[in-house]
């Protein structure tokens, strides 16, 4: 996907273009992560689901402002909740200078819009309820992140009707199942 076109958002601030993250950007985004979150994100137990799988790449959003500065990116990680291919929404990120501008909601709408139209039928994530539940997010039960995640925390959109009833069990890495890959190319680091 190039550009998903260009969008005036809050404040006057100029349009904000939000694009498919392409393999340049890689570690501009990275450095966003790390300017986000606290040192040692990579400890999280999301993050060991994510060890040596691609993310789903159609469905990696940056965000830029009309001169070219990333003001956010998210991310979507295939990943197995029992036997059922799933999405792993995060990590979202919102330059501390945009904040409060509706980015980071703007690029969850849009990237769950693409997973919809890319076949996925469900996402997950680790978040605040409160927060996600705008977007369709409620706490998943039965559903187990490796520890020592809050079970209150994990949370799951249905993006077709019924996309999570019976779904249940230890949420997976993609790389560690017998399942085609994703249909996307991978992003690389290189």
């Amino acid at each position: 996907m190039a550009a998903r076109g260009a969008r005036g958002l809050d404040g006057g601030r100029g349009l904000i273009r939000l694009e498919e993250e392409a393999p340049g950007d890689w570690w501009e985004v990275e450095a966003l992560y790390d300017l986000c979150f606290a040192p040692g994100r990579e400890a999280l137990s999301s993050y060991r689901l994510r060890e040596g799988v691609p993310p789903v790449a159609a469905l990696c959003l940056v965000a830029r402002d009309s001169d070219g500065t990333l003001a956010s990116a998210i991310r979507h990680w295939p990943v197995l909740v029992g036997e059922a291919p799933s999405l792993l929404l995060g990590p979202v990120a919102v330059h501390p200078t945009r904040q409060g501008e509706g980015l980071g909601a703007l690029l969850i709408r849009e990237s769950l819009i693409l997973a919809r139209q890319e076949g996925w039928e469900r996402v997950m994530l680790v978040g605040d309820a409160p927060y996600y539940a705008r977007f369709g997010f409620a706490r998943l039960q039965g559903v187990t992140m490796p520890p020592p995640t809050n079970p209150d925390r994990v949370l799951g959109h249905a993006l077709r009707p019924g996309a999570w009833d019976g779904v249940t069990g230890e949420v997976r890495r993609w790389a560690d199942a017998d399942l085609p890959k994703p249909a996307a190319p991978p992003i690389s680091s290189s």
